[in-house]
């Protein structure tokens, strides 16, 4: 069997429990606190659903960390980064400088 490898444009890939999201069906984030999680931030960091995306915000299994009304969240790929619990209704640029995630970096090519 050979490998293939797919392209991507990510820079940043962030992880979102699903269960906690599932916990808080679906809601307390954005500005209207009608968003998820995963929806909110992609919407802060101006990112889509495909390889194209600068950043990628995808929904992982349980952290088994649980907090209740709030969400486990992670920047993946960086060796010290810490699981940052994201209660309902938090700011998006709390969560984004929290998360250590500059959207003003230009896309890779």
């Amino acid at each position: 069997m050979t490998l293939k490898r797919a392209k991507t444009q990510w820079q940043d890939v962030v992880l979102v429990c699903r269960k906690c999201q599932r916990k808080l069906d679906g809601e307390g984030f954005g500005p209207d606190g009608e968003r998820s999680l995963k929806k909110a931030l992609r919407k802060t960091l101006k990112a889509g659903k495909s390889r194209k995306a600068g950043v990628a915000v995808l929904e992982t299994d349980c952290f088994d960390v649980c907090p209740k009304n709030a969400v486990v969240a992670v920047r993946a790929g960086r060796r010290d980064a810490p699981l940052l619990i994201v209660p309902r209704g938090a700011p998006m640029d709390e969560v984004r400088t929290a998360l250590d995630l500059d959207i003003d970096r230009p896309a890779r090519r």
